[in-house]
């Protein structure tokens, strides 16, 4: 029974968190895309520590003209808090937006920093739209950008980006990727990235992202509340995710509404956290 939850997780682990290169590089994106470098990267600030080794090591091979860190204040701000205290003590970190953490993060371990920083935003649909009012204020026009989120979240972050700048070519590159095991009758990460969340919220934030990625009344995409672009759910992702519920129902994660934000005009509230 845990080989069969652990192999319901990784299935929507994959789905989640999409990386459409193996490594970023600019080889890659060459063999890839063809493109020399991205115009942009953003990374965003829901993801966990090791997103900060992604951009610090993303910034190294230039696979970007720009770089941008994307975050405020949401429901995974608190953790990030503490991860990078943990390393760096003497860090005031109790007021910091999670943009300016992960900056701290990359400038004290590895010397380098983000060129452009968004402080406001408070969840994955102002992510996006305060990300795109950022560029469009540093006149950076852009027709390709790599988004570096949560694996729990990327797919929906890309959804996102469809809904504003459809013609932009997105690279998805998930902060992480890690299977879920059985290991002495429980359930165990094979292998653990920085910062990485318990278990259980692990699983929490997974099932939490397919009533979000729905494209149904209940969902947000365009039949529903209308903040993502129209996203596929495999029928296989679909069976996982009704496999979990009948373990995990109650850990279906809701959203915080203590991170919405107004909408645009025509637009519906953003409660995407």
């Amino acid at each position: 029974m845990e080989q069969n939850i652990a192999e319901c997780i990784n299935i929507l682990g994959r789905f989640c968190g999409p990386r459409d290169v193996a490594e970023l590089t600019r080889s890659q994106l060459q063999r890839r895309y063809g493109l020399e470098q991205a115009d942009v990267m953003a990374l965003f600030g829901g993801s966990i520590l090791c997103g900060g080794d992604v951009l610090a090591e993303a910034i190294q091979n230039g696979v970007a003209k720009h770089y941008v860190i994307v975050g405020g204040e949401g429901h995974t701000t608190r953790t990030l808090r503490e991860k990078v205290h943990g390393l760096f003590p003497e860090t005031a970190v109790e007021e910091m937006p999670e943009a300016e953490l992960f900056d701290a993060y990359i400038r004290r371990r590895y010397g380098v920093r983000a060129g452009l920083l968004e402080c406001r935003s408070t969840n994955c649909g102002n992510n996006i739209t305060c990300l795109l009012e950022l560029l469009r204020q540093n006149n950076i026009p852009f027709h390709s950008i790599i988004l570096a989120q949560d694996a729990t979240m990327q797919r929906r972050m890309e959804a996102g980006m469809r809904k504003y700048a459809a013609e932009a070519q997105i690279i998805n590159f998930a902060t992480y990727a890690t299977r879920v095991v059985e290991r002495e009758g429980g359930l165990a990460f094979e292998h653990q990235p920085a910062g990485m969340w318990d278990m259980e919220r692990y699983i929490t934030l997974l099932m939490g992202e397919i009533p979000r990625l729905s494209d149904d009344a209940g969902g947000y995409g365009p039949q529903g509340r209308g903040y993502i672009a129209h996203v596929e759910i495999p029928a296989a992702v679909r069976r996982a995710f009704e496999m979990l519920k009948t373990c995990y129902g109650d850990r279906v994660r809701a959203a915080d509404l203590r991170y919405a934000s107004e909408p645009a005009p025509g637009e519906a509230l953003f409660t995407t956290r």
